[in-house]
């Protein structure tokens, strides 16, 4: 039998409304290239490979960057409807879901500054399988998109510092 996850939401959620000063989470990763396009990313005890295909130059030795991206918003809406479904009392059986990413290459390779190098646009496409009322499920939904952390980074924008190090510098402040 599958976990229920309401006993824990209810009980973290409280200690969030009780304790707002410890809700701020930390989360690192940390990256470095191996070989080429190939890097190595570092995530608490996992290591990801991460790699380009053959035909935009790498060796399609793992994922690309804008596939993670899409394969983290299909996993935190997995998550996230999971959690809500048990919360809410909504019967889920099983979710996954599809991606599809548009992305015009002009813009990463510099063929095109007019051209953004990121996503032009995201389809997901989310299966549940429940035996719930279509409007639980639109219920659900409506939830779920308020409250799906990695849907919220890609729908708005997330202030991010980069720094370069150079050896025997200081770090210097990049826009």
């Amino acid at each position: 039998m599958a976990k229920n996850f309401k006993d824990d939401f209810i009980a973290i959620q409280t200690n969030l409304r009780d304790n707002p000063g410890a809700a701020t989470a930390v989360f690192d990763a940390n990256t470095r290239q191996l070989d080429g396009l190939l890097s190595e990313a570092d995530i608490r005890d996992f290591k990801i490979r991460i790699d380009e295909p053959a035909t935009l130059g790498g060796t399609d030795r793992g994922p690309n960057p804008v596939e993670l991206v899409l394969a983290a918003l299909g996993a935190c809406q997995e998550i996230t409807y999971r959690l809500y479904a048990d919360a809410l009392g909504i019967p889920v059986n099983s979710i996954s879901v599809t991606l599809a990413g548009r992305l015009d290459l002009r813009g990463f390779f510099a063929a095109d500054e007019g051209v953004r190098p990121g996503f032009k646009d995201i389809h997901a496409k989310v299966t549940i399988d429940s035996p719930a009322s279509a409007d639980d499920i639109e219920r659900l939904k409506a939830t779920v998109d308020r409250h799906c952390p990695v849907l919220d980074i890609l729908r708005n924008v997330t202030p991010v510092k980069t720094e370069y190090a150079l050896p025997r510098e200081r770090a210097k402040t990049a826009a």
